[in-house]
C-alpha cells in the first residue's frame, strides 16, 4: 500500500508563482514516470508535465516555459513549480505516480485558482 499527499495550491493573481508538491509513503519498491494533471471545471483532466525515472520531461504546450517539474527521487516526491501564472490555469491538479509493483495512484488533487 501506498499514500500520496499533495500540497502547495491556493489562489495567486496573474503573473505570480506556485510550487505543488506530491510525496509518496509506504512500502515504495520505486517509481516510474510521474506526472501531473489538471482538471478545469467542465474539461476533462489534462497532462500538465510528466518526468521520468531518469528525468526526461515533458510538457503541455500550454506551460512550456512557465512550469518546471522536478523529482527527488530518494525523497520520493515530484514537485510541480509554476511560474507566470495565468486565469487559464485555474483547476484541479493531480499527481499521478507509477509505482513498481503497486502500478498507478492518483493525488487527492489541490485546486490552483489564478484571479485577481
Amino acid at each position: 500500500q501506498v499514500q500520496l499527499v499533495e500540497s502547495g495550491g491556493g489562489l495567486v493573481q496573474p503573473g505570480g508563482s506556485l510550487r505543488l508538491s506530491c510525496a509518496a509513503s509506504g512500502r515504495i519498491f520505486g517509481i516510474n514516470t510521474m506526472g501531473w494533471y489538471r482538471q478545469a471545471p467542465g474539461k476533462q483532466r489534462e497532462l500538465v508535465a510528466g518526468i521520468t525515472r531518469g528525468g526526461s520531461t515533458n510538457y503541455a504546450d500550454s506551460v512550456k516555459g512557465r512550469f518546471t517539474i522536478s523529482r527527488d527521487n530518494a525523497k520520493n516526491t515530484v514537485t510541480l513549480q509554476m511560474n507566470s501564472l495565468k486565469p487559464e490555469d485555474t483547476a484541479v491538479y493531480y499527481c499521478n505516480l507509477d509505482f513498481v509493483v503497486h502500478g498507478n495512484y492518483w493525488g487527492q488533487g489541490t485546486q490552483v485558482t489564478v484571479s485577481s
